[in-house]
């Protein structure tokens, strides 16, 4: 079984903003490949399904970015699931709009998300860092990453969000660089 995380902030006032690149990223996954409906379980929304025949567990932690770890852990613990198993998606402030980097373990990188998720199942999960761009000083990061993509944004975001759930069966496949280049 495998679990694809997509890191946000739950709520109409956060849909569509940087920091939700990671729902947007599991939303498209799960309605690529007929997800079951939405589910409240582990605090969070989760659907299942299956791709290139694996069980997978899409999981949308609603409790904040910064207590991603609390559903990501009890989900992992409840299924047995284990870090090799555990994809995350994220919003990448280091990346430009469109671009996308895929690594297994590291450092958080200083996004609170990543840090939760790291006290709760360590750190030897794969992430997806999806470039959001940066706004160019480090005291505008939080309202900037909080705020919506330009219309010209939103197009090029589709795109990749459209490329990520059609090539994730290369994540599956622990094809990472594949999924790279064919991603962006």
């Amino acid at each position: 079984m495998y679990l694809f995380i997509g890191l946000g902030n739950p709520g109409k006032e956060y849909e569509k903003t940087r920091h939700n690149v990671g729902f947007m990223a599991v939303d498209a996954i799960a309605d690529e490949y007929g997800f079951a409906p939405d589910k409240s379980k582990f605090h969070a929304i989760l659907r299942e399904g299956v791709i290139a025949g694996k069980k997978v567990i899409i999981l949308k932690p609603q409790t904040y970015m910064n207590r991603s770890g609390l559903s990501v852990g009890e989900i992992a613990k409840f299924y047995k699931i284990e870090a090799g198993n555990i994809t995350v998606f994220h919003d990448e402030i280091d990346l430009p709009v469109t671009k996308l980097r895929v690594k297994k373990g590291g450092g958080h990188g200083g996004h609170n998300g990543l840090r939760d998720i790291d006290a709760h199942i360590g750190k030897d999960y794969r992430r997806v860092r999806i470039g959001v761009g940066h706004p160019g000083d480090k005291d505008q990061v939080s309202g900037y990453v909080l705020g919506r993509f330009s219309k010209e944004e939103e197009t090029s975001v589709e795109k990749i969000l459209d490329a990520i759930a059609k090539n994730c069966p290369l994540l599956l496949a622990d094809n990472e660089d594949l999924f790279m280049t064919k991603v962006g």
